[in-house]
């Protein structure tokens, strides 16, 4: 007895089963930087606390602890101060509140810039531990920086009161021979919509140089050494009207060493409403058009390097 099998031969083709297409990254998206900058926005527990305990721990054990902030700072403008009025031939009661305010602006400046460019890099423990978005190490840097600028604040109202018969008199004039001020007066308010614009300038400034500094370690000795060559550069311990003065008629060209500079723009948006300078409207529009064009290069950098942070520190 023989067993037989029989095969049933189908007509159709046999049945494929397509592949699922390949999943999409979005690591690399804008919509992934701008949620990085929410989240890290809305942490602001974190950021605050830590931003303050810097402060904090860098003075640890100090008898007058941060305020040693404000006697530095203090010191070194009066001192500088005191020598710059003379040889400039400048009226000691409003230059000096000239200077005292450009350093105070000079230093939020430069900590944001010089401190951004190692903000990753400083918080590496806490990039490889703590599941946070990296922005909250931008905003505890620009932070922790604002807390230095309140502090160094107390120079200026001191300087206020010192100096307040010559700044808040309409026509003073900064240097000898040089352009009539208005006087201080309540336009020293738009120090605060400047310094805000300052803040967000900072805001890109750290992310953008703090992501490229990861990857490159050589960035930040760099920008430490440009950093101080540009304050030299910007009129903080000299005015542009020294240039004018000395200068006359030739002084036009010159005169673009501070037009063309952006640090200039950032310090007078705050420095010109704090002691009753002219404040005009295109250092305004600068800074706000830095701010634009700045954040935009910033997202580019985060949208594509934002998830290898944690791997270059």
């Amino acid at each position: 007895m023989h067993a037989t099998s029989t095969v049933h031969a189908t007509d159709s083709e046999p049945a494929t089963v397509s592949a699922p297409p390949p999943a999409v990254s979005d690591s690399k998206t804008f919509a992934r930087a701008f949620t990085d900058l929410r989240d890290g926005f809305n942490n602001r527990e974190l950021w605050l606390h830590l931003g303050w305990q810097d402060i904090k721990q860098r003075y640890r054990r100090s008898v007058i602890g941060p305020f040693w902030l404000t006697l530095s700072m203090g010191i070194t403008a009066i001192g500088l101060g005191l020598l710059y009025s003379q040889l400039f031939d400048s009226p000691i009661k409003t230059f000096l509140p000239y200077i005292t305010v450009g350093f105070i602006v000079w230093n939020f400046i430069n900590g944001c810039v010089t401190e951004g460019a190692d903000t990753f890099i400083a918080n590496e423990g806490l990039i490889k531990h703590l599941p946070a978005p990296i922005s909250v190490y931008v905003f505890r840097t620009v932070w922790r920086q604002t807390l230095m600028f309140a502090h160094n604040m107390i120079i200026y109202f001191i300087m206020l009161i010192v100096f307040w018969g010559g700044i808040s008199k309409s026509g003073y004039v900064i240097t000898e021979g040089g352009t009539p001020q208005p006087g201080l007066s309540w336009g020293a308010l738009l120090a605060i919509p400047g310094f805000v614009l300052l803040a967000i300038n900072a805001g890109w400034v750290t992310l953008l140089f703090g992501i490229i500094s990861t990857r490159f370690r050589d960035i930040p000795q760099v920008i430490a050494s440009l950093i101080s060559l540009a304050f030299f550069m910007t009129p903080i311990v000299w005015s542009t009207d020294i240039l004018t003065k000395k200068f006359e008629n030739a002084a036009s060209w010159r005169g673009w060493v501070a037009e063309l500079n952006p640090l200039y723009h950032f310090v007078q948006i705050v420095r010109a409403p704090l002691i009753g300078a002219q404040n005009s409207w295109h250092h305004w529009v600068v800074a706000g058009g830095i701010a634009i064009v700045g954040w935009l290069i910033a997202l580019v950098v985060m949208r594509n390097y934002r998830s290898r942070v944690s791997y270059w520190v």
